[in-house]
């Protein structure tokens, strides 16, 4: 069976999981885009950059944690795909007890973060 068409949870496949965590990203980079563009003509003397950059670094920040999240996801992709099983089939990813701890972490970091 081709992993990514596995059903995740619901009707959801991994595919297209995959696919909406790309569209978000793509969706947020040009946000982020627009709005340092917004915000530049607002920049007139010293000041004002003195207030609008710790805003733009924090949308910056934001862009890059979501890139390490899609990251992550390619690395489990990467390992499904390589894994010998699918959930269903009762094989697993593959992936060691403490790699599975560090993802579970990030997991309720990213939630308590929301």
């Amino acid at each position: 069976m081709d992993p990514f068409k596995t059903t995740i949870f619901g009707k959801k496949t991994l595919s297209g999981v995959l696919k909406e965590i790309y569209d978000t990203q793509k969706k947020r980079d040009q946000q982020i885009i627009d709005l340092i563009l917004d915000l530049k003509p607002l920049v007139k003397e010293l000041g004002d950059a003195t207030l609008l950059v710790p805003l733009i670094k924090d949308y910056l920040d934001m862009g890059l944690k979501n890139d390490d999240n899609l990251i992550k996801m390619a690395t489990l992709v990467q390992r499904i795909i390589n894994s010998s099983g699918t959930p269903e089939s009762g094989g697993g990813i593959g992936i060691p007890d403490k790699e599975k701890a560090e993802l579970l972490a990030e997991i309720r970091k990213i939630k308590d973060d929301e």
